[in-house]
């Protein structure tokens, strides 16, 4: 399937997303939302792909943040119900997906360009990128969970100064306070994103990666022993299975592993 505004690979497990308006610093529309939430609706739908690389064309922006050309009236309209739209699929973020999702900021994050990355497991960006929740200098307010999400990564106060003021930080100062895992050069992003993710393709069990996300996720809002509730019947249920044999017998036999369960396969009782 081609897209209008991405890009979409699959090599040896490893989805890329790319967001292909270059010229126009990758600046968010309608329809790479929409073709967004499709692809992260394939990439979890297909048990081959074990992992996800999100990342911008060109080698000035990652995403300059909402297309401006309407003006004054960018972000109207938003009270009135969407119009219906055609085998439409329900909208679905990086958080949501079985795979892990690492975003590769290889250029300016602003806004949304930013918001919807901290929906992602992992950030890598580049040092000279300027990063900005600039809806406060906008007239509107952070969104996609973004007082929820910064805050668990960066803290109360951190977060409060960024999302109050709208301020723009470097890549280099994003990494520093959390917000991002690392900070490279430009040239040196995707392949670092790229590099991990072929790793969790290569080396690590699927359905434990899928429990294992959704626990990381759900467990915000969770306390110590809350999570230990859930955790121990999963834990139990994961050493019964072929999987728990294979990562064993393939450490000690220095062999790549076969896992044999996907994500689906996991009891919902588990994990709801």
């Amino acid at each position: 399937m081609s897209y209008q505004q991405l890009l979409f690979d699959v090599d040896k497990g490893v989805a890329q997303i790319t967001l292909n308006r270059p010229d126009a610093m990758n600046a968010w529309t309608a329809i790479m939302s929409e073709e967004l939430t499709d692809a992260m609706h394939r990439c979890n739908d297909d048990n081959a792909i074990r992992a996800v690389v999100l990342t911008g064309a060109g080698d000035r922006a990652f995403c300059a943040g909402a297309d401006l050309r309407r003006g004054g009236g960018t972000f109207g309209g938003r009270d009135r119900p969407p119009e219906p739209r055609k085998a439409a699929r329900p909208t679905l973020y990086p958080y949501q997906i079985s795979k892990p999702v690492i975003a590769a900021l290889n250029g300016h994050a602003v806004g949304v360009g930013i918001t919807y990355p901290m929906l992602a497991d992992v950030r890598i960006v580049a040092e000279n990128a300027k990063i900005a929740f600039a809806f406060v200098r906008r007239g509107v307010l952070p969104e996609l969970a973004s007082h929820v999400t910064l805050t668990r990564v960066v803290g109360l106060s951190r977060a409060a100064e960024l999302l109050l003021s709208g301020k723009t930080i470097s890549g280099t100062e994003a990494a520093a306070m959390g917000l991002a895992s690392r900070a490279l050069p430009q040239t040196q992003v995707l392949p670092a994103a790229l590099e991990m993710a072929r790793d969790i393709a290569a080396n690590t069990a699927p359905a434990s990666v899928a429990v294992t996300k959704r626990f990381l996720w759900e467990g915000m809002n969770l306390s110590v022993p809350d999570m230990m509730r859930r955790e121990n019947p999963a834990f139990a249920w994961f050493g019964n299975q072929p999987d728990a044999r294979e990562g064993v017998q393939s450490f000690v036999e220095k062999r790549a592993p076969k896992w044999s369960l996907t994500p689906s396969d996991v009891p919902k009782n588990l994990i709801e």
